[in-house]
């Protein structure tokens, strides 16, 4: 496709699941990637799943350039970590001189009702899915305001629309990403920068697929299986589709990455397979 060609993108949480597969589709389309990732399966103890490993981030890189023959920039960085943060742009500027595009994707998901989430749990979801997004694009924009061009993206969900019981925490570090985002498009829009929200459904990656997230849809089952979820997760969405595949949240990633967005920003597109119909 190509219509990327020369520009160079960040994304961050991108060793599996939809950072992955943005960092697949930009080198795809032209971009050189630099991938930030935490890269250690107990750096959210919080969560009840492992996070990405070194492992991980490896196969991107291989995935990317052994696909699309452009260069992909692993960076082990922590986006809850000033310092990492800092040390990544600065590593990424070093290997390619500039960010064009920053996919602010990485995020965790953990679950609990509100009278049992504990300080930690709030305190890891929040740093991680909001902080950590404010983290990346505070260290990247002043570079693309200097260069007066760049593209700000960032993760939010479906259910930073909306409010969720079990999950009162990822809701509300998403509902805080859409309008941060908001604000910095407002910021950053006499320089010729565009930021954005994508917000997907339930996407098809580990932060689902895990057998404590099975047991909360399917409470009544001892030992629930992904068998067992999916009718669960189809009867959740107008389609019938019980989960997105990662590359469905790409398309829109690539497209406000693309010139044909320049004049979109400040909005969030919701890849929500029909489910934004419900929302007022």
């Amino acid at each position: 496709m190509g219509n990327l060609e020369g520009r160079v993108a960040v994304v961050t949480g991108g060793a599996r699941g939809q950072g992955r597969a943005h960092a697949f589709e930009l080198a795809g389309r032209g971009c050189a990637v630099a991938i930030w990732d935490v890269a250690a399966p107990e750096a959210a103890p919080t969560a009840p799943y492992p996070l990405a490993t070194e492992a991980d981030l490896a196969e991107t890189v291989r995935l990317v350039e052994d696909a699309h023959g452009t260069r992909c920039l692993p960076v082990v960085a922590d986006v809850r970590s000033t310092k990492d943060v800092e040390a990544a742009t600065a590593a990424t500027l070093a290997a390619f001189g500039k960010v064009d595009i920053l996919v602010a994707n990485a995020g965790i998901c953990s679950f609990a009702p509100v009278a049992e989430i504990a300080d930690d749990m709030w305190d890891e979801m929040l740093a991680t899915d909001l902080t950590g997004v404010f983290k990346a694009v505070r260290a990247v924009l002043p570079h693309m305001v200097e260069r007066r061009h760049g593209r700000v993206i960032a993760t939010a969900s479906m259910a930073g629309r909306m409010g969720m019981p079990n999950l009162a925490h990822y809701v509300a570090a998403k509902w805080g990403v859409i309008g941060f985002i908001k604000s910095v498009a407002l910021e950053v829009a006499a320089f010729g920068i565009t930021a954005n929200v994508v917000a997907p459904a339930t996407v098809d990656t580990a932060m689902v697929h895990n057998p404590p997230m099975y047991r909360l849809f399917c409470p009544d089952l001892p030992d629930p299986e992904r068998a067992d979820v999916e009718p669960v997760y189809r009867r959740m969405n107008p389609m019938r589709v019980p989960w997105l595949a990662p590359e469905d949240v790409s398309a829109a990633v690539a497209y406000l990455a693309s010139d044909e967005a320049r004049y979109v920003s400040g909005t969030t597109i919701e890849v929500s397979m029909g489910g934004s119909a419900h929302l007022h």
